[in-house]
């Protein structure tokens, strides 16, 4: 583990897990084998030249009773914290982008990747290969499945399944 890092009582971290400086794990967390906690988020500004990198400063919050599957990623914040909410669990393979904010007591599972910036509210569900842009914002108790690929911020209550997600109706 990187300087002051901080991991809380009962927490569990497996093999082969890597946690960055100045990130904080909370109480009674399990961190899989392989997970990356705090690496650089992908921030580049284009120039004449290319590409220049953007300092990530700031750092990852896994609040308590949060469980990270094996070689999940969660970047660190360019400035201020990329923050996973108490009870969240994830899932093998996924990856978190800087500066998100993920709620409570969310459940993702199966590659789900979530791009830098964007807010997840509590008690959704999200698997199979689903992917969400940054900067948008997930209500709260979103269920989204099969390759649910989410361009546009969506509204609290909602049930949906493809790309664009449309609501998600019983045979």
């Amino acid at each position: 583990s990187g300087d002051n890092v901080v991991v809380g009582d009962d927490s569990v971290i497996k093999p082969g897990v890597k946690i960055y400086h100045n990130c904080h794990i909370g109480n009674r967390c399990i961190i899989h084998a392989g997970c990356v906690i705090g690496a650089d988020g992908f921030g580049f500004a284009p120039t004449p030249d290319g590409y220049k990198k953007i300092p990530q400063l700031g750092n990852v919050e896994v609040e308590d009773d949060v469980e990270i599957g094996a070689n999940t990623t969660i970047d660190r914040a360019m400035m201020g914290s990329t923050v996973i909410g108490c009870g969240t669990k994830l899932d093998n393979l996924i990856q978190i982008g800087h500066n998100c904010r993920i709620g409570s007591r969310n459940v993702m599972a199966a590659q789900v990747g979530i791009a830098g910036s964007a807010r997840v509210g509590n008690g959704c569900m999200f698997g199979g290969q689903v992917g969400i842009a940054g900067h948008i914002k997930i209500g709260d108790r979103v269920n989204l499945g099969a390759q649910s690929g989410v361009p546009s911020s969506i509204k609290s209550d909602n049930q949906l399944i493809g790309t664009p997600p449309m609501e998600l109706k019983p045979y």
